[in-house]
């Protein structure tokens, strides 16, 4: 894997994309979200990552260094603390037993983190390398949101798979400018997962009437967010491209 960073840090991202996905995926619809083994599998993906990036000396690189030093500029993360609520609208009504409920909440924690790292630090970081802004803001957010098509192979429907996709690339945008514009990977890592953790004890009782609100608040609050961080912070050095190349500042 060092060899292969060093090389090619996009190879390197995309590696760890097809790893996560096939190998998650597979240990889901094999024996569940609920699952000691999805959870095991979890923490060995998340332990990797984390130990490549310790031990390599990429923790200020990746955002694991603290939190953002410009949190005023930031607006505090707002938007992220409104996203992390919307779950709870419907009440609390979880679909698993306990220990099943425990290994769902404890996963759910680990995929905030290692789909973070994975899609808003390996690959925004690799394509960030190269100096295109946008393109590596767009691909990091789309190719997370398309990646939730995978739950069609776990059981979930067409129309509700294919919103959870607009839902995600909506906040893969959020996630993903948060992260260049503050330098700090822990705010997004927190809201993905209370985000997820939240999703496993929510009811899914709620009408269709307030998750279409849910939806479009979703939507016009990533529109706002998106442009005010675009147009008005300034991108911190770590991750800073050539002044003639930087486009978001």
């Amino acid at each position: 894997m060092n060899n292969l960073y060093k090389k090619n840090e996009l190879t390197f991202a995309i590696l760890w994309i097809v790893i996560y996905a096939v190998g998650m995926g597979t240990l889901q619809n094999s024996f569940g979200l609920d699952s000691l083994w999805h959870m095991l599998g979890l923490v060995v993906i998340s332990a990797a990552i984390f130990l490549f990036v310790k031990k390599n000396g990429l923790m200020e690189k990746y955002g694991l260094a603290g939190w953002a030093k410009n949190s005023r500029a930031m607006l505090w993360f707002i938007p992220l603390w409104i996203f992390s609520c919307l779950n709870l609208f419907s009440g609390f009504q979880p679909d698993y037993s306990v220990p099943g409920l425990i290994y769902a909440a404890v996963s759910m924690a680990l995929v905030g983190f290692a789909e973070e790292l994975i899609f808003r630090g390996f690959l925004f970081k690799a394509m960030l390398k190269d100096g295109n802004v946008k393109a590596a803001i767009i691909v990091s957010s789309v190719t997370f949101g398309l990646g939730h098509i995978l739950n069609l192979f776990t059981g979930h429907e067409l129309i509700a798979t294919l919103i959870q996709v607009v839902f995600a690339v909506a906040m893969g945008f959020v996630f993903t400018l948060v992260f260049y514009k503050s330098g700090s990977l822990l705010p997004g890592i927190l809201a993905h997962s209370f985000i997820d953790v939240t999703s496993v004890l929510a009811s899914d009782d709620g009408s269709q009437l307030v998750n279409l609100i849910v939806h479009i608040v979703v939507i016009v609050v990533s529109v706002i967010y998106c442009t005010y961080l675009a147009k008005h912070v300034e991108t911190p050095a770590i991750n800073r491209v050539d002044a003639k190349q930087e486009v978001l500042s």
